[in-house]
């Protein structure tokens, strides 16, 4: 029988997804510099690169596990759809 979660984590059990925790880091550097935090535009451009980034890469992780392959083979299948291989 499993346990219910009790406190905090009742209230914060969507924060065990990486995906979520990339995603709320760069949204709270997003914010914090709208509202104040001194940072330069490139230091927000280059945080926002890198969460949207890792996103995508821990989503295409995921799906390489859901369908059985290794993340090397679906980047390989995804480079060559679009590097116009059979197309005119």
């Amino acid at each position: 029988m499993s346990e219910q979660p009790t406190g905090w984590r009742r209230h914060l059990w969507f924060l065990v997804s990486r995906k979520v925790q990339v995603a709320v880091a760069t949204i709270v550097v997003a914010v914090a510099a709208q509202y104040g935090l001194q940072l330069s535009e490139i230091v927000v451009g280059t945080v926002l690169g890198v969460g949207v980034a890792l996103i995508l890469g821990i989503a295409a992780e995921d799906a390489g596990q859901k369908a059985g392959g290794s993340l090397l083979q679906i980047l390989t299948l995804i480079s060559s759809l679009g590097s116009g291989n059979g197309q005119k």
